[in-house]
């Protein structure tokens, strides 16, 4: 919002807003490296919790990572890139559905809450750019930059259906569409 309309509605609110209006001052956008500080603060909580048994804490922190269990668990449902149909476990990275920072320590370690993606569609996915229909059709977000999927091998004018999902599945990525996934205008 344009900041001389917010001095407009804020002075038209009256006292009662200053506190909000406050805390909006000091809160500044959300960015990728913010994101990623987070997640590596959520990695030191996990870690200091001593009421986690000392293995269930790492194997926590390795998932969040992509490795480890959460890793297995995935290989388990999922052979290839949803995308680009790369099956090479190597350039493959098992991203969660629904992130890291919003899971449980249940949901961070669930397979049905992962698929395989190379990394450039792994990033797509992390951060909202791409999502996935129920039925399997690919979701570009409409702020997504076409030149650059383009680019990532993400044709703008093909339909691409990453196949089927396991009902597991279907859940998390509900939650990556309705939470995850960049809209023009959320309702």
């Amino acid at each position: 919002m344009p900041k001389p309309l917010a001095k407009v509605l804020l002075g038209l609110i009256g006292a009662e807003v200053a506190p909000i209006a406050q805390a909006a001052r000091e809160v500044k956008p959300v960015l990728a490296d913010d994101i990623e500080m987070w997640e590596r603060k959520l990695d030191d909580a996990v870690t200091a919790d001593a009421r986690i048994p000392a293995t269930t804490r790492e194997t926590i922190v390795q998932a969040r990572r992509g490795q480890g269990t959460f890793r297995d668990r995935v290989a388990v449902i999922e052979k290839r890139c949803r995308v680009t149909g790369a099956d090479n476990p190597v350039h493959l990275i098992a991203s969660h559905c629904k992130p890291w920072r919003d899971a449980s320590n249940e949901e961070r370690l669930d397979g049905e809450n992962g698929l395989l993606l190379t990394p450039s569609i792994d990033h797509l996915f992390d951060r909202g750019f791409i999502g996935f229909e129920e039925g399997g059709r690919l979701i570009v977000s409409p702020v997504e930059h076409r030149p650059s999927l383009l680019r990532m091998g993400i044709g703008a004018a093909e339909a691409v259906n990453a196949g089927s999902f396991t009902i597991g599945q279907k859940r998390f990525l509900d939650f990556h569409r309705n939470s995850v996934l960049l809209q023009a205008n959320r309702r």
